[in-house]
């Protein structure tokens, strides 16, 4: 039997919040968005939200587990269900990445935790255990399954993997940070598929 209405609208409550609560953090940063205005943008009431999320650091963290997050686990179930050359995954890969953050403002997220950090730390350690360190683990043991099938030439596979990420990082933070204040502007894709050309030529046997 289907679920009276009022009781699917309240299970997708939390849904709706956190996708107001995403749009609110990307426009004004942790420390200026108000929950009124995320509840305004929900649809419910600031009372409301208090029935699911306890203060504000609480509905960051929801934010990063339920938009942010399952991104890096479809990309994991993605690469772990092939058994592909090294090569292809990676220009496979930085590309995906590129196209993620078109639809997720991943860089908007990630230029939050950079600059309030040091006032919310919180922020930075929920940032690294649900997303940095789970992307981070996921590129190294690509790199370490290649290091072993004699593709990648020898080295620590994490430095390796902050290196196939950080100029993607880069042009997502100059596109947040400096491309509002008259810096030219990047394209994500280009840079994606040129960056995989680059690194390749440095990591490949």
């Amino acid at each position: 039997m289907a679920q009276p209405r009022w009781q699917r609208r309240a299970e997708d409550r939390p849904r709706e919040i956190c996708a107001a609560a995403l749009e609110v953090f990307a426009e004004k940063g942790f420390a200026a968005a108000r929950l009124e205005e995320i509840a305004s943008r929900a649809g419910v009431s600031k009372g409301t939200l208090y029935l699911y999320f306890k203060d504000k650091e609480d509905l960051f963290r929801a934010v990063v587990r339920d938009t942010v997050a399952p991104n890096v686990a479809t990309i994991r179930h993605t690469v772990e269900a092939v058994d592909l050359p090294f090569a292809q995954i990676v220009r496979a890969l930085l590309p995906r990445f590129a196209e993620i953050a078109g639809t997720v403002p991943i860089g908007a997220m990630a230029k939050i935790v950079i600059g309030e950090s040091r006032n919310f730390p919180e922020l930075a350690k929920t940032y690294y255990d649900l997303v940095v360190s789970q992307a981070i683990a996921l590129i190294a043991g690509l790199i370490e399954k290649a290091q072993a099938k004699g593709e990648v030439r020898a080295g620590d596979p994490r430095l390796f993997a902050l290196t196939l990420v950080g100029p993607l990082l880069m042009g997502l933070l100059w596109r947040e940070t400096l491309e509002p204040a008259g810096g030219a502007p990047i394209d994500l894709h280009q840079l994606a598929r040129q960056h995989a050309d680059a690194v390749l030529a440095g990591l490949l046997v």
